[in-house]
């Protein structure tokens, strides 16, 4: 068929290229007229498009009806805790059986730190009444010394009651860098990052 067209097509163009030159003297080239051996045709196209499978309307409502089921018992099912792995001892770490073994000492090693023991304690003891009496005897100073100053001057008394703040000075002074910056990103370092991730 297609043949038999361009045999067609080319038989009109020549009688009109034909008529055109012999109307004037000399040949008009018209932009319009192509010449036979530009033309071509397309191949023929064969195919139909596809048929639409009819589908089985109940098929279709039993499906819906399936996929609403598994929505509904997913529904039912609670979600996933993501668990903290801060709070989980593992398991080989709860193994009754791992126990750290015992140093068995000697009976001199044993009874050397025994007595040892009760030296220090002993001396700790002894550091302690020291220390106690010590402010014992401190405060004990400086209510008769109290005592007698009341005797002498009232306002003298009055101005050692008062708390003297030049007992312990205290200077401080301002910072003596610049302040950080407020979008400053310390660097993290180089490290392997092992979180899981959990999806539900």
């Amino acid at each position: 068929m297609s043949a038999a067209l361009s045999r067609c097509l080319c038989g009109l163009v020549s009688r009109h290229t034909g008529f055109v030159l012999g109307e004037s003297h000399h040949a008009v080239q018209r932009p319009w007229f192509a010449p036979v051996m530009t033309l071509k045709t397309s191949a023929p196209l064969r195919a139909e498009p596809k048929k639409k499978k009819k589908v089985d309307p109940r098929r279709e409502q039993m499906a819906r009806d399936r996929l609403k089921k598994k929505v509904k018992k997913l529904e039912k099912v609670p979600p996933e805790l993501i668990p903290i792995e801060d709070f989980i001892i593992p398991g080989k770490y709860l193994d009754d059986t791992r126990q750290r073994s015992e140093r068995r000492l000697s009976f001199e090693e044993s009874e050397g730190r025994a007595l040892l023991l009760k030296e220090w304690s002993q001396y700790k003891q002894k550091q302690h009444m020291a220390e106690m009496h010590a402010v014992e005897l401190a405060l004990e100073a400086q209510r008769e010394a109290l005592n007698e100053l009341k005797m002498e001057s009232e306002e003298l008394y009055q101005a050692a009651l008062k708390p003297d703040l030049l007992l312990f000075p205290f200077t401080h002074e301002g910072p003596t860098r610049t302040p950080p910056k407020a979008k400053y990103e310390a660097p993290d370092g180089k490290y392997n990052n092992v979180t899981k991730v959990y999806t539900q």
